[in-house]
């Protein structure tokens, strides 16, 4: 067991709809981190931007941004989580991809479709959630609209870390500030959100707030609103097991079963 998790966050703008491009500025970000992580995360649809074009832009597991990810995870020693268009027996997906850093591939598929742009016309809403085990870490990775269901997230699993990756626009941000917080106070976990900026196709503006939330819900980051940046934060297992064992409030939620 790993008593530390270092985690990269890297907020960035997007090229919309052009893979290639958005691959080759995030080679450039993860190139410029020069000590050692264990996690990096990248936002929601990072090779596109948010969009319904799926068939334009839709990859496979064999694709290349998954081909990339790979080779940069093992290439950085550090395991690469951000969600790409993935196209599956007809279906397209709104994929969250974790690489290890031996190039092994878990994945979580989006389960609340934004329905306010028709995301559940194009994309297939995933129905399970996906704890991934890192380095004696139990981690939670969802994706942007995820954030507003708070049973989805609900700390039944006993994990460490709730993940959102996003592209959450700037006239609803307080929204994506206030959950976040909630999220990590109610699962006694730590809470990671990593959104975009920059504007996108369809002139939808994000204003990023990529944070780091502890325990507590304290925050732990200093990312700067509407700028492209990377920030490295240090998660300590002791301080969940500390604070989980001194209240205990986990302990008294309440039981039902989700269908």
């Amino acid at each position: 067991m790993q008593n530390q998790l270092k985690i990269a966050l890297i907020q960035s703008d997007l090229v919309w709809e052009n893979p290639e491009l958005n691959r080759n500025s995030f080679s450039k970000k993860i190139k410029a981190i020069t000590v050692d992580v264990d996690l990096i995360i990248l936002p929601e649809m990072f090779t596109t931007g948010f969009t319904m074009n799926a068939k334009n832009v839709a990859e496979t597991m064999q694709g290349e941004t998954v081909s990339w990810m790979q080779d940069l995870a093992i290439k950085k020693k550090s395991a690469i989580l951000g969600s790409v268009v993935i196209t599956e027996n007809g279906n397209f997906y709104n994929r969250l991809l974790f690489v290890s850093p031996k190039g092994t591939i878990e994945y979580y598929d989006k389960k609340h479709s934004f329905t306010l742009v028709g995301e559940e016309k194009i994309y297939t809403a995933g129905t399970q959630k996906n704890m991934i085990a890192y380095k004696g870490w139990k981690i939670n990775p969802l994706i942007c609209y995820d954030l507003r269901f708070p049973v989805w997230a609900r700390n039944t699993e006993d994990y460490d870390v709730l993940i959102y990756v996003a592209n959450w626009p700037k006239p609803r941000i307080s929204a994506w500030d206030t959950l976040l917080k909630a999220r990590a106070i109610e699962n006694m976990c730590y809470c990671i959100g990593v959104n975009r900026v920059g504007v996108d196709g369809v002139n939808s503006v994000y204003s990023g707030h990529s944070a780091v939330y502890d325990v507590l819900g304290n925050t732990m980051s200093s990312i700067t609103p509407n700028k492209e940046q990377t920030e490295i934060i240090i998660l300590e297992k002791r301080h969940i097991e500390a604070y989980r064992n001194k209240f205990k409030f986990l302990n008294d939620k309440d039981d039902f079963i989700l269908n």
